[in-house]
């Protein structure tokens, strides 16, 4: 990139926000001109090549791709992933499994102050019938704080049932019973869930005001529904999004170099920030991985008629190459 580009960016990236704005950085230029400037002390672990968003109602500037807890990594490689993530202003880690949660508080130890953590248990919770009760959630989220050596939660977003149908009524009211609970304990500060269930997602965030954020999947596949989408009751109801599987669960990469492949993650990264919604969480295996999507924060977002037609063609070929266990991202090609 060019460094008097970068320079002007740099000068411009102050004027971003208004009380409701959308983003702050470098691919928030040109969004949001003429609002009023904001002060980017407050943003937690700000760097000026990275793009940071309003996560809805929790008021959170997050970076504008995150770090997924889903890497093949031990525990050494996981603390110079995070320290990376770190550099690069990366501020928000999501960890969905006990050894998740556990392996990156881990890697957070003296520099908790630097990322917002949001956990989930995914094994024991509203996916398991037995924990389908506020009673259980909160024995779970206990037993899951103490064992990573953390006192809160920045956001507790609960795993519920997935892929196919959607809980009852009062399985429902009983997981926002245990978010209510969690957030006035002051074990999370805030709440939410994640699930595969299109319907029951927009179910949830028209219901029930208590859901500050939601996890969902969004992929190069996927583009807002022409109509009753879940963007739309995002937007009403101010609720934070999150975007799972990136990459189609490494789908997208079934073909071409290492070069290549790196292209098309930036590609992934640009289509995805380019709806101004959904944040994406991918897994990263290596330190590579995390320059890579922040170099494709920094990229411009609209692809043009040959980047088009190249993820198109990325498309079709990880749709074809789908494990038999993720045949229902077909199912996410409209949100």
């Amino acid at each position: 990139m060019d460094n008097n580009k970068v320079t002007r960016r740099r000068f411009m990236q102050d004027s971003a926000i208004k009380a409701a704005g959308v983003a702050v950085g470098l691919g928030a230029l040109g969004q949001n001109a003429g609002a009023a400037p904001v002060n980017t002390s407050k943003i937690l672990n700000y760097n000026q090549n990275m793009e940071y968003r309003r996560q809805g109602k929790t008021n959170l500037m997050v970076s504008a791709v995150c770090l997924g807890g889903h890497s093949r990594s031990n525990q050494a490689e996981r603390n110079e992933i995070v320290s990376r993530a770190i550099d690069v202003g990366i501020n928000y880690i999501d960890a969905c499994t006990r050894g998740e949660v556990i392996r990156d508080s881990k890697a957070l130890e003296g520099r908790r102050d630097k990322m917002y953590l949001a956990l989930s248990h995914c094994g024991k919770e509203a996916r398991e019938e037995e924990y389908r009760t506020t009673k259980k959630l909160m024995e779970v989220l206990d037993g899951l704080l103490k064992e990573s050596n953390q006192e809160y939660t920045d956001l507790w977003r609960i795993t519920c049932y997935e892929p196919g149908g959607r809980h009852s009524f009062n399985t429902s009211c009983e997981v926002v019973g245990a978010l209510e609970k969690a957030k006035k304990q002051g074990k999370a500060r805030f709440v939410g869930f994640s699930s595969h269930d299109r319907r029951w997602i927009k179910f949830m965030i028209e219901y029930f005001p208590q859901i500050d954020c939601v996890c969902f999947p969004f992929t190069t596949m996927s583009k807002a529904a022409p109509k009753d989408s879940v963007f739309e009751a995002l937007k009403k109801q101010d609720v934070g999004a999150f975007g799972i599987k990136p990459f189609a669960a490494g789908s997208l990469f079934s073909r071409g170099d290492q070069a290549e492949q790196d292209r098309r993650a930036r590609l992934a990264i640009r289509y995805i920030l380019n709806t101004n919604t959904v944040i994406p969480i991918p897994g990263m295996n290596s330190i590579r991985y995390v320059d890579n999507v922040a170099e494709a924060v920094m990229e411009r977002r609209q692809l043009d008629i040959k980047e088009k037609a190249e993820l198109d063609n990325a498309n079709k070929q990880a749709l074809a190459a789908l494990p038999n266990n993720y045949q229902w991202l077909k199912n996410w090609q409209y949100v």
